[in-house]
């Protein structure tokens, strides 16, 4: 038996995944699928059959998300979704660098002051660093601790 109450849970879940479209972030549609999983849930006539009947709409689910992807009408619904523009060095975006482990152990200059971000020079070779935590003057003798991915940490040195 369907009551008012189970259609408005239904209903309510369709609208916040709907709405998840246009505000992304995620709690909208998680919301929306637990209202609607709820609603499917309290339609059953066990708690067997409730569970059944929420795994094949969420495998349903997935099919027709998965599917989507794969057809070309569909494709271009999901393209307006994405960032389609690519970062090129002819453009003057340059990435950083993966090597940046050899400088381990370097001595260098702040050339600006580290608060606690900012640039340093080691052997003509300009970096963005980072200290341990606290502020370092410009014009500081500086040595690189630690490398972590494409984040250089540095301490003064005297």
């Amino acid at each position: 038996m369907v009551t008012g109450g189970v259609v408005s849970l239904i209903i309510l879940g369709l609208c916040f995944l709907f709405l998840e479209i246009f505000i992304p972030g995620g709690i909208l549609g998680i919301a929306g699928l637990v209202l609607l999983s709820t609603g499917i849930f309290l339609t059953a006539e066990s708690a067997l059959h409730g569970v059944a009947y929420v795994c094949s709409f969420l495998l349903v689910l997935g099919i027709l998300i998965a599917l989507s992807f794969r057809f070309p009408r569909t494709r271009r619904f999901w393209k307006r979704f994405s960032l389609n523009a690519k970062q090129s060095n002819n453009e003057g975006y340059v990435a950083p660098t993966p090597d940046l482990e050899s400088y381990v152990g370097y001595e260098g200059v702040a050339l600006s002051p580290l608060r606690p971000a900012g640039t340093a020079d080691f052997n003509g070779k300009r970096l963005d660093v980072v200290t341990e935590g606290g502020f370092v003057e410009i014009h500081s003798k500086v040595k690189v601790i630690a490398v972590e991915g494409t984040r250089v940490i540095v301490r003064k040195i005297s």
